[in-house]
């Protein structure tokens, strides 16, 4: 079986993504519980550096 990484298959459940400014991780879990899809479906978070 081949994958493209660690990450959850997602060419067949992606539906749109968000980026979200926020100071550190622990910012981004509180507005991420907020999120319509944190209640109906699946969120992934993951770092993003602003070069």
């Amino acid at each position: 079986m081949l994958t493209d990484g660690p990450f959850t298959e997602t060419k067949e459940v992606i539906v749109g993504f968000d980026l979200l400014e926020c100071a550190d991780l622990d910012e981004a879990i509180q507005v991420a519980r907020t999120h319509p899809m944190a209640r109906q479906g699946r969120l992934e978070l993951r770092p993003f550096l602003d070069l």
